[in-house]
C-alpha cells in the first residue's frame, strides 16, 4: 500500500472514531438531553464547565460522582484524607482495594470515575485546602462544591468566593440529618450570614452520631441538582434558603437565605478566613486522630521506610506512607503532611512527628 493510500485510510480511520466518539456522547447523554431544562444546548455548557468539590468524603464522593455522571467537563477533587473500611458504608467512589490499600480520596475518585465516563477531565488533588493554597486550589472554578466536614474549611471557601464571586454550595450531614445552600455572591447570604461564629460546645460529627447512606445521598443530589441548574444558567430555579431534612424523623425545614445579614464581615469584604487569622497549624480531624500540616518538606518514602522499620510496622506506596507503633498509626503523605491517629493530643502527635519524622 502506497504512502498515500495509508493517508486516506488513516483519515478514515480517524474520522470514523470521531464519529463514533460523537455517537457514544450523544448516546451517552441522550436522556438528560431530552429533559428540556437542558437540552442540547445546556449539556454543551455542562461540558465546558469547571467545577471544584472539596473534601471527598460522603457528600463530596456522591457529589462528584453525580457531576461526573452528568458530564461536567472539567471535575477538581481535592481531599486531604485516605480511604479506610469504615468509608465503604457510604462513600460511594471507593471500594475495598482502595481501603486496604490506603489510596489518597483524591486518587481512588479520580480513578474510580474514569472507569465510568473518561470524556471528562478529573484532577485530582491531594491536599489540605489553606489560605497560603486556596487561590491555586480553587481557581478557575465556575462552581464550587463542598464535601469538607469541618466550618474551617468552609469558612475559607466562604471567604475566597466571596471576594472572587464564584459561586458555591454548602453541603452537610451527620446521622439522619442533612442541609445545605446555595451561595450566589451579590445575590445570597453568604455562610458567615448565617452562621456567624463556628458552633461551640459539643458537636455531633459522624463519628459520635453515626451518619446514614440515605441521608448522605439526599444532600448530594440535591445539591448537584442546584450545580446543574447554575451551570446550564437556570440561576432563577436555584433555591434561596438553607434547606434542612431529617430522613429518619421525616422534618424538613427552610430558613430564608435570600439576602445577605447586615453586619456580616465576609459580605462587607472583611476576609479574616483569607487572612488565616487565628487558624491552628495543627487540625483535629474527629476519628480521634490529629492532622499536622504545619511541615511543608517533601518526603522520600524509600528512605524514610528504612529509618522506621526498627521502631514500628511501615509500608508505603507512591501516595501514602503508614507507619504502626502501638498505640499509635501515622498516615504521612509526599508533602510532609500527617494524619497521627490513636491521639487528640495535639502535644503528642507534635512529639510523636518530631521523634519520627523530624522537627
Amino acid at each position: 500500500m502506497s504512502t498515500l493510500e495509508n493517508t486516506v485510510v488513516s483519515k478514515a480511520s480517524d474520522e470514523n472514531s470521531v464519529s463514533k466518539m460523537a455517537d457514544q456522547y450523544t448516546d451517552r447523554y441522550s436522556r438528560q438531553v431530552l429533559f428540556k431544562e437542558i437540552g442540547a444546548e445546556g449539556q454543551q455548557k455542562l461540558s465546558q464547565s469547571r467545577v471544584v468539590v472539596v473534601g471527598c468524603g460522603a457528600t463530596g464522593s456522591a457529589g462528584a460522582a453525580l457531576l461526573a455522571r452528568s458530564g461536567v467537563g472539567t471535575l477538581r477533587i481535592l481531599d486531604r484524607d485516605y480511604v479506610e473500611p469504615s468509608n465503604l458504608q457510604r462513600q460511594t467512589l471507593f471500594d475495598e482495594d482502595d481501603a486496604r490499600e490506603s489510596v489518597p480520596k483524591a486518587i481512588a475518585a479520580a480513578r474510580q470515575i474514569a472507569r465510568f465516563n473518561s470524556q471528562i477531565v478529573v484532577e485530582p488533588h491531594v491536599a489540605d485546602v489553606t489560605p497560603a493554597n486556596v487561590d491555586s486550589l480553587l481557581g478557575g472554578a465556575d462552581l464550587i462544591l463542598d464535601g469538607t466536614d469541618n466550618f474551617e474549611t468552609r469558612y475559607l471557601i466562604n471567604d475566597y468566593a466571596m471576594k472572587n464571586s464564584v459561586a458555591w454550595i454548602y453541603a452537610a450531614a451527620v446521622g439522619s440529618y442533612a442541609l445545605t445552600m446555595n451561595i450566589l455572591p451579590g445575590e445570597t447570604a453568604c455562610l458567615s450570614c448565617i452562621f456567624p461564629e463556628s458552633p461551640r460546645g459539643t458537636v455531633e460529627t459522624c463519628e459520635t452520631a453515626g451518619i446514614l447512606n440515605a441521608a448522605v445521598n439526599l444532600v448530594a443530589s440535591i445539591a448537584a441538582t442546584e450545580a446543574l441548574k447554575f451551570l446550564v444558567g437556570a440561576r432563577s430555579k436555584m433555591r434561596r434558603t438553607l434547606l434542612s431534612w431529617d430522613v429518619w424523623s421525616n422534618e424538613r425545614a427552610e430558613l430564608g437565605a435570600g439576602t445577605s445579614r447586615a453586619g456580616c464581615r465576609a459580605c462587607a469584604g472583611e476576609f479574616v478566613h483569607l487572612a488565616g487569622e487565628g487558624r491552628p497549624h495543627i487540625t483535629l480531624c474527629g476519628r480521634n486522630s490529629v492532622q499536622i500540616h504545619e511541615r511543608q518538606r517533601p518526603v522520600d518514602f524509600a528512605e524514610l521506610s528504612g529509618r522506621l522499620q526498627p521502631h514500628g510496622v511501615v509500608r508505603h506506596n507512591e501516595f501514602v506512607l503508614k507507619f504502626f507503633r502501638e498505640p499509635y498509626e501515622m498516615t504521612l503523605f509526599p508533602d510532609g503532611r500527617a494524619i497521627i491517629k490513636g491521639t487528640t493530643d495535639t502535644a503528642v502527635a507534635r512529639s510523636l512527628y518530631a521523634r519520627f519524622v523530624g522537627s
